[in-house]
């Protein structure tokens, strides 16, 4: 096989490097990749890809990029591929609210301004505003040495396109560009990507890039993801969206494209249909304030607070309706309160419109949580708000003020769901644990249900008070033996009490839970009278109204015990794995029964 491509190659190449360009147009072409939403699976946008390098004779697209350099046609080669990448990006259905991703050579940098003009008119034309371009800088070269590189960035800035980071982590100065330059999205390298739910070092690694990029402002577009586990790990890391073979593959053929992608809408489903506490209490506290769009005039915005006299900020969105930060009276007041000032900033020669007076502000998606939240705001440095989105799309603002009210609401909830006999957190809570644990995958973790056995005659026969008492002797027992900081201990109601672990090993769990088990069985009987005791065993109604004998009371624990690597997102799915252990407990003599969850059943 690598025989025949060394034969066939040099008749291939058998064409001088002047016609490089001419011969391109004939035979090369344009794929588009879908970038999705990881939360919807819906389609954000498409990078576009060169094909038919190959029938030129060139191993890869970057050979044919490095040889059309060495000729002198890199600039011509762009722009024919932009123009044709446009061109395609107009056929897709439903573009306009889509946005092409579209690749800047380091090398066309001092040709930067051609670029740039050549798109725009091809824009104009096309009636696509800029906003729906993204161009992505990849790091092969070190583009910030080039003098140029500052003003071309502000100049695509202002014109409204949009930038990224491509590549991040492998290349040339990114740090630099991630701290000096407004870029929109930041896309992680696929060495990144490779394994990243069996690896804790790059998970802990891109959780922080993460964060770092969306106190920046920055959206995370992580390449590469190739398997359900590296996308579930990316949406637990807090991944914007994805690219990849799992989703779907590049194609020259439009009609392929799907403005949805199944397998992601399904693996996010969950999520969607089951709002965490955090979510309802930020959505009631988001202030939806009136926004501006980077391309207008700046009367716009003095109209604004004219109309609002007490608000210092109004969001700035692009003509796609994402958030591209805010515009502040305090930028604008040199020109306010200078002689002449407003005239100067609507005069045609001097022609300011509100994309030069955009700062940064965090932004990220309303299914954030407030711990979260509060993270970004310690590391704002000032910043007026958080800008929340929803699909990729501005939803409102979160102040620091309304952040504490919904720290403060989510304190009285948490209180008010606690159970008033135990003081135990109660199903909510529970329910929040399960979800987080789930998700948490660097480690083993046990979900441990508790049911006492023969519990209604025990009551009936000695009173509900009696029985409240043998349900505070049990949550006494476990709040004695369960105290490690990732230890949760739970309340379900009634004699049902549920015990998460994480971090522990089986053998350890086993052993304490089985002193839990026999400590309650020691002091429990105590309550009984000693003819029952001695007996062991109390006469009563099962719950058909049959009078029968009945055991003394014990508890059995049923275990579901999710394998560290294991991620799960949806904890809906364990309801028949707890169902079947629980029954496995109460048939077993010492009450204790374990299962390993399978995904799969």
């Amino acid at each position: 096989m690598s025989g025949a491509v060394s034969i066939e190659t040099p008749v291939l190449r058998r064409f001088a490097d002047g016609q490089l360009l001419n011969l391109s147009k004939l035979v090369i072409e344009s794929a588009l990749q879908p970038i999705v939403e990881l939360s919807t699976g819906k389609v954000f946008g498409y990078e576009t890809l060169l094909r038919g390098h190959d029938r030129l004779g060139f191993a890869s697209p970057l050979e044919l990029l490095d040889t059309a350099e060495e000729a002198g046609q890199l600039l011509g080669l762009e722009q024919m591929l932009s123009a044709r990448a446009l061109a395609k990006f107009a056929t897709v259905p439903d573009f306009a609210h889509a946005t092409l991703f579209i690749n800047l050579d380091g090398r066309l940098i001092r040709s930067g301004e051609q670029i740039v003009d050549r798109m725009l008119q091809q824009l104009r034309q096309a009636e696509i505003p800029p906003s729906s371009v993204c161009f992505e800088l990849t790091e092969r070269f070190d583009n910030t040495s080039a003098p140029e590189f500052a003003a071309l960035m502000k100049r695509m800035r202002q014109a409204g396109f949009k930038l990224a980071i491509d590549d991040f982590g492998v290349g040339h100065a990114e740090i630099k560009l991630l701290c000096d330059f407004p870029v929109d999205y930041l896309k992680i390298d696929r060495h990144f990507i490779d394994g990243l739910d069996a690896s804790p070092r790059k998970r802990h690694l891109v959780r922080n890039l993460v964060n770092i990029a969306h106190v920046l402002g920055i959206r995370v577009i992580a390449e590469g993801v190739e398997r359900e586990a590296e996308c579930l790990a990316c949406r637990e890391a807090g991944v914007d969206m994805v690219q990849g073979w799992f989703i779907a593959r590049p194609t020259t053929f439009v009609n392929e494209l799907q403005p949805t992608y199944p397998s992601l809408a399904d693996l996010g489903r969950a999520r969607r249909t089951s709002q965490s506490l955090d979510e309802i209490l930020i959505r009631r506290q988001i202030e939806r304030l009136p926004t501006v769009y980077e391309h207008e005039g700046i009367e716009t915005v003095f109209e604004l607070f004219r109309a609002n006299p007490r608000q210092a900020f109004f969001p700035v969105l692009n003509a796609n309706g994402e958030p591209r930060g805010i515009i502040s009276e305090h930028h604008l007041k040199e020109f306010i309160y200078r002689p002449f000032g407003r005239d100067l900033l609507k005069n045609k020669l001097y022609e300011r419109s509100i994309a030069h007076f955009v700062e940064g502000a965090p932004i990220i998606g309303l299914d954030a949580n407030a711990e979260r939240l509060m993270t970004i705001f310690a590391n704002m440095d000032g910043s007026d708000c958080v800008i929340l989105t929803e699909n990729m799309r501005y939803a409102g603002v979160v102040s620091a003020a309304s952040l504490i009210r919904v720290i403060n609401e989510k304190q009285l909830q948490i209180a008010q769901d606690q159970n008033p006999l135990t003081g135990l957190p109660g199903n909510r809570a529970i329910r929040d644990f399960m979800l987080e644990a789930g998700r948490d995958d660097d480690q083993t973790r046990f979900f441990c249900y508790c049911d006492f056995d023969f519990f209604k005659p025990f009551n009936d026969h000695y009173g509900f008070q009696m029985g409240d008492h043998a349900i505070t002797l049990f949550a006494a027992l476990m709040k004695r033996y369960f105290f490690s900081q990732g230890d949760f201990l739970g309340h379900v109601g009634g004699d049902d009490f549920f015990i998460g672990l994480r971090d522990w090993t089986w053998e350890e769990a086993q052993e304490i839970l089985g002193r839990l088990l026999s400590d309650f069985h020691d002091d429990v009987v105590q309550l009984y009278s000693s003819e029952d005791r001695a007996s062991g065993r109390i006469r009563g109604h099962d719950r058909n109204g049959i009078e029968r004998d009945f055991p003394l009371l014990r508890c059995s624990i049923g275990v579901v015990e999710l394998p560290k690597g294991l991620l799960l997102d949806d904890v809906g799915r364990i309801g028949a794995a707890i169902a079947g252990v629980k029954a496995k407990a109460k048939d077993s003599e010492t009450g204790l029964a374990v299962a390993v969850f399978d995904p799969h059943h």
